[in-house]
């Protein structure tokens, strides 16, 4: 396994890969991984010749006083765990070398699915995604890219992007990977205290719930969205960011429950934000 730093070298080893008729996956990460990038890492190794993990805390995707700086860095202990599953190169670029003095082009997928949910209160979030992602892309030049549910947001502005642009990647999303008492796998959960932890796992019963009540024969978004927020409300240290029920496509919100409803949740506890989401009906 080898780190580069450059993108001029990245690009060219996997230019040369290309030319020798290697497969690429790539999983692009902002690090301090844990077992749901794994999963993604070595499902990238069963579909590819080549698996390019990137590791970069992206500063376009980060708002005023949210955590780009204390967010968890550590490369050596990725590339241990990057080793372990298999991987062949590291991408891990200095911020300098992306966004140089003078950069001025930004990647934008324009309209609702941007502005709703994390996008309303994260406004230019997912501007930085795309844009980043877009870069990765030319970079890396994968033939099939990787991406975990949790986010599950930034991964229906992606597919968009990916088909809007043409560009020629395929865009796997692997399931949400959970602790065994449900919470969803996130490199932000380092930051909960212990009773925090304890109390984000309203997100996981919320998720329980509402599918209790759909298969319980409840349809109406609103009075669902009702209930869960009650008890999401009842942990005191927790703060709303959204509740809703929405197609998993377009990401519009739906007065009823059907096959392609999804709940999606973003969540304060304490001061970490946590998001979660799922189906509500089950899905072949």
């Amino acid at each position: 396994m080898q780190i580069i730093r450059s993108v001029q070298q990245m690009q060219q080893r996997c230019l040369t890969a290309r030319q020798a008729g290697k497969r690429i996956a790539f999983v692009p990460t902002m690090g301090w991984l844990h077992e749901g990038h794994l999963s993604l890492l070595r499902e990238g190794r069963r579909r590819g010749d080549l698996l390019v993990l990137s590791i970069f805390v992206n500063p376009t995707q980060f708002g005023q006083n949210e955590d780009f700086d204390s967010y968890p860095r550590d490369l050596e202990r990725d590339a241990a765990l990057a080793r372990d599953v298999g991987v062949d190169l590291i991408f891990a670029p200095e911020a300098a070398d992306m966004y140089p003095r003078g950069y001025q082009t930004f990647v934008d997928v324009e309209g609702a699915m941007t502005s709703v949910l994390c996008g309303a209160s994260r406004p230019g979030h997912f501007r930085g995604v795309t844009t980043v992602v877009t870069k990765l892309f030319t970079i890396v030049q994968p033939h099939v890219a990787l991406f975990g549910q949790k986010d599950f947001q930034q991964l229906a502005v992606i597919r968009r992007m990916t088909a809007d642009l043409n560009l020629p990647v395929e865009i796997v999303g692997m399931p949400i990977v959970r602790e065994p008492d449900g919470l969803a796998m996130s490199s932000r959960n380092v930051y909960l205290t212990d009773e925090q932890r304890r109390q984000a796992l309203v997100l996981y019963r919320a998720l329980c719930e509402a599918r209790r009540l759909v298969a319980g024969g409840r349809t109406d978004s609103a009075g669902i969205v009702e209930s869960l927020r009650a008890m999401i409300e009842a942990e005191p240290e927790t703060r709303i960011d959204y509740v809703e029920i929405c197609h998993q496509a377009t990401l519009e919100r739906q007065r009823t429950v059907d096959a392609d409803s999804v709940l999606l949740l973003a969540v304060f506890v304490g001061k970490t934000r946590l998001i979660d989401n799922g189906y509500l009906l089950p899905t072949d």
